[in-house]
């Protein structure tokens, strides 16, 4: 485990070369750009070392090199409604995809459903798991997360693409996935409450969630706190349909006992 230097600065020399290599990655996608000085200063490595890591991620096409550092890999421009969703709450958001990526393991295959925080979990998964992970999903930012890792096992699920929520659904999407199965699905929400279950504003997104926890071994939703006692418009499953939830440290206590009273195994990242 990476730890912190006596000037505060988080040190990851000493961690492997793919693990260091995994954490550039992880702030080159939470910030969308970066500068080979921001990660020295940052990290406490070298920046020829950093170059060397910064060339090898984007020869994998992870992270495109720009002139003094790095930016996430360039993507259709989403909808402003993605796009703000995108934005809001990113920094909890970055930190709950990666505590979900850790407890996919040891998943052989899984469903990504739609959504921003979703997709950030896709971003999150090591590469380790890129060659060991079949991923099956409606989602287009998790397509082109995908499609950029060099031993890549996808599923693209096809249908009505809705720009707001950059995914397909509708029936030429439900259709292929219920002869589908999967160890997990990944899967978000707008709402969360021991009341309401999980719910979403648009009812043919609700219906790719609810076939794809039907179709799941295990549920991990990830929500960040905002979601949590929220009531949404159109409910996707019950509270008896997940069994991890990732969520943030703002997350209201008495909704998140509810939800661990009701059998969900919550983790706070």
């Amino acid at each position: 485990m990476a730890g912190r230097s006596v000037n505060g600065r988080e040190d990851i020399a000493r961690v492997k070369p793919h693990e260091r290599r995994q954490r550039i990655l992880d702030r080159v996608l939470e910030l969308d750009s970066v500068t080979v000085d921001e990660l020295a200063d940052e990290f406490g490595l070298t920046k020829m070392s950093l170059r060397r890591d910064l060339n090898a991620l984007a020869e994998n096409g992870q992270v495109v090199r720009v002139r003094g550092g790095a930016t996430r890999p360039r993507a259709p421009v989403p909808a402003r409604r993605y796009s703000d969703a995108q934005q809001r709450n990113a920094q909890a958001k970055a930190r709950i995809a990666r505590v979900a990526a850790q407890l996919l393991e040891p998943a052989a295959t899984a469903f990504f459903y739609s959504g921003s925080t979703v997709a950030r979990v896709a971003e999150a998964l090591t590469e380790d798991q890129h060659g060991q992970l079949t991923v099956v999903t409606n989602s287009v930012p998790v397509i082109n997360t995908v499609i950029t890792w060099n031993d890549a096992h996808l599923v693209a699920v096809g249908g009505l693409y809705l720009p707001a929520y950059m995914a397909f659904v509708g029936p030429q999407a439900i259709e292929p996935l219920r002869t589908l199965s999967a160890d997990v699905a990944v899967v978000g929400c707008d709402g969360l409450s021991i009341a309401e279950g999980l719910t979403t504003p648009h009812q043919l997104v609700a219906e790719i969630g609810t076939i794809l926890i039907e179709r799941a071994r295990r549920t991990i939703v990830v929500a960040d706190s905002s979601k949590i006692g929220r009531r949404g418009f159109t409910p996707i499953a019950p509270v008896t349909a997940i069994d991890v939830l990732v969520t943030d440290q703002q997350a209201d206590a008495e909704e998140l006992s509810a939800l661990r009273h009701a059998g969900i195994d919550v983790h706070i990242a």
